[in-house]
């Protein structure tokens, strides 16, 4: 397996893990709905809108290196239900199971740069804090980012690929966890989902999911357990739903539900802009990839 690491994350944790022939491992790109698709994978396997547990406990991201590994798989190793387990590792560092199911989700990645940017301005000083202590890192040292938004989303866009224990990420780190999956998207264990079909239809999404986890919920139901995952309804209960809110880890729970629309890009990004971003893609993407993560499965409007 490929080792990823970045500043909150080391892959390595997940050598050795020991699956269940059930188990779902849900791991998308940072920002594309991670915490989405866990609350979906929720309300299927309570068939319940309310949890005994925060979402980050019933669902922990196993190779975040801000948590106690050992308390982490301990309390895995006790759940007594199906287990949906988080990570933002490409689907390249993770061990295949053949009885495991692998999810991800994508999103247009115009949104994700913008949304990307909300989620570290959110970051608490306190996992700040905890983060430069267990990565050695001279704070005092590290560039200052720039005041303007437009400024960090090219930064971002227009970064190189980072793997290493200081990494945040960049355009090229999501397409390149995305190509992991695409290129195994028509196998069975594998399940690709896109955020704006998520937005249009998640009921039928649900469905969906269900059908992928072989959970079988009569359609009525689907709709109610649906209604309940609306982005309003969930950023109404962040303190149950943000991830880390048992470790702190940002500034305002409901926050880090921002905004949960697409199109957050139309407001930052020109024309000149725009076909500078899709020279950018271009260069890291195939372009069924890239149509994808414009249109997802439900949409193919015209190019843009």
């Amino acid at each position: 397996m490929q080792r990823y690491q970045m500043m909150m994350s080391d892959s390595a944790l997940w050598n050795g893990f020991p699956f269940r022939d059930d188990d779902v491992v849900i791991s998308p790109p940072a920002k594309c709905g991670t915490s989405w698709m866990q609350m979906l994978c929720a309300l299927l396997v309570f068939n319940s809108t309310r949890f005994t547990r925060r979402l980050t406990e019933i669902s922990p991201w196993l190779d975040n290196i801000t948590y106690d590994f050992a308390e982490t798989l301990a309390a895995l190793q006790a759940q007594p239900h199906r287990r949906f387990i988080k990570t933002h590792t490409p689907l390249d560092g993770l061990p295949f199971v053949e009885t495991v199911t692998y999810l991800c989700v994508g999103r247009d990645p115009r949104d994700v740069g913008v949304s990307f940017d909300h989620a570290l301005a959110n970051i608490s000083d306190e996992t700040r804090a905890v983060l430069t202590v267990k990565k050695d890192i001279d704070r005092s040292a590290m560039p200052v980012p720039p005041e303007d938004l437009r400024e960090r989303f090219w930064l971002w866009a227009e970064g190189e690929f980072v793997n290493g224990p200081t990494g945040i990420g960049s355009l090229a780190n999501m397409i390149q966890h995305l190509q992991t999956f695409w290129d195994r998207r028509n196998e069975p264990q594998v399940a690709l989902f896109h955020y704006h079909d998520l937005l249009t239809d998640l009921p039928g999404q649900l469905k969906r999911l269900a059908e992928v986890l072989g959970i079988d919920l009569p359609a009525g139901r689907v709709e109610e357990l649906a209604a309940a995952a609306t982005f309003d309804k969930v950023r109404e209960r962040a303190d149950e739903l943000a991830p880390g809110v048992d470790s702190g880890l940002w500034r305002d729970n409901r926050a880090f539900f921002h905004t949960g629309t697409s199109g957050q890009w139309k407001a930052l990004l020109g024309p000149d802009d725009l076909a500078r971003f899709h020279t950018r893609l271009a260069e890291l993407a195939s372009t069924d990839l890239i149509e994808w993560l414009y249109d997802g499965w439900l949409h193919r409007p015209a190019a843009q």
